[in-house]
This record gives structure tokens, sequence and C-alpha cells, in this order.
């Protein structure tokens, strides 16, 4: 399932530099920048509370978004880094980088788990330890998934799931060559604490 490309606005910041930025913070607005595709930046304005509410809804560095700038075309972009203000841990400056549907990029892609009704290993009173609650991805840009998912059915105590076992979307693979664990059903520890005095 892919998601949805959500829209963004933006205005063009006029002046660039320090005095420019600044001007743009006292009008309520945290400057940033368009770069990328061979074309020249673009410095922009981004309101203020507009963008903190983006930043507060999640994954706002794993989304694609359509950035809307005023008298330019859309342009599909991805979030490259939100610098903020060391005290008040505030957006002070954003950097957007342009990029194509066929372009591949490096996403960190949220793990759902489903079927844990029918992991055994679960009812028997094991605990599903995450390791990896994200996974970064190489994904086409204009195909990006909402999610993986794993599923539990028919999992037992002491089962690792590793990134193998998961079925990815169509064009997503791992950045990763190993095929690192994703998730653990865990002993209840009552039990582990009982198997480890019948080793000793």
């Amino acid at each position: 399932m892919a998601r949805e490309i959500p829209d963004l606005q933006a205005v063009v910041r006029t002046g660039t530099g320090k005095g420019a930025a600044r001007q743009a913070r006292r009008e309520g607005n945290v400057p940033g920048i368009i770069y990328g595709d061979g074309k020249e930046p673009v410095a922009i304005n981004l309101n203020y509370y507009y963008l903190l509410k983006r930043l507060k809804a999640g994954r706002f560095l794993q989304t694609l978004f359509n950035l809307k700038v005023e008298g330019q075309p859309d342009v599909h972009v991805i979030c490259r880094g939100v610098q903020r203000d060391v005290v008040k841990d505030l957006p002070t400056h954003v950097d957007f980088m342009r990029i194509h549907d066929e372009s591949r990029i490096n996403l960190f892609i949220h793990v759902d788990f489903i079927n844990a009704d029918k992991a055994p290993g679960l009812k028997r009173g094991g605990t599903l330890t995450i390791v990896r609650h994200e996974v970064e991805l190489e994904v086409v840009a204009g195909d990006i998934p909402d999610h993986i998912t794993v599923d539990l059915d028919g999992k037992q105590i002491g089962d690792v799931i590793h990134i193998s076992d998961v079925v990815l979307p169509k064009g997503a693979r791992p950045t990763v060559a190993r095929n690192f664990a994703i998730a653990n059903i865990a002993a209840p520890s009552g039990l582990a604490a009982s198997s480890e005095e019948a080793a000793e």
C-alpha cells in the first residue's frame, strides 16, 4: 500500500543569507531551501505553526511531499534535514531535496505486527520484543510504502523474525546486506529462570 502524497505549502523567500533568514523568523516563518535535480536552489519560507503541526504529526523525514510554491510548478520533495534551536528544540531551518517519482531513496519505514492472537508463543506467555520499530529501506520515490508487515501467525517462544522473513513491497530492498533481526518472542521471565536453573 503506497502512501498518498500530501501537499506542503510554502512561499518564495526574497533575499538570502542570515539577515533574510532572521527576518523570516521574526515574521513567524521558518526559512528553508529546495535543492537537487540539477536545478538552482530556491529559498522558501514555511509558516512556523503550519510546519510545527506537520512535524508533530510524525514521519516528516519519511514522507514524500508535493511542495506547492506560489508562482512555481509543484515539485515532489523529501525533507533531508530540520535544524532546531539547541535550547527550545524548535525548527529554525528546513532542507528539501527535489526528486523524481523514479528516484530511489533511503527511508525508514514503520513496521506493523499482525496476528499476535495466532502466535502460540505469545499465548503461552511469551513476550514480543521489538528490536526495530522502523527499518531503513531503499524505495522508489513514487511508490513509498506506508509500512511493512510482520505476520506473527504460528510464531513460537524463541523464534526470531529477520528481515528475510518479511515480504517487502515491490521495488523495496533493505539498505543493509546482513539478515538483521526485527523482533523475537522471548520466554516469560519465570520460564526463562526455571530453564536456567535446570541447565545449572
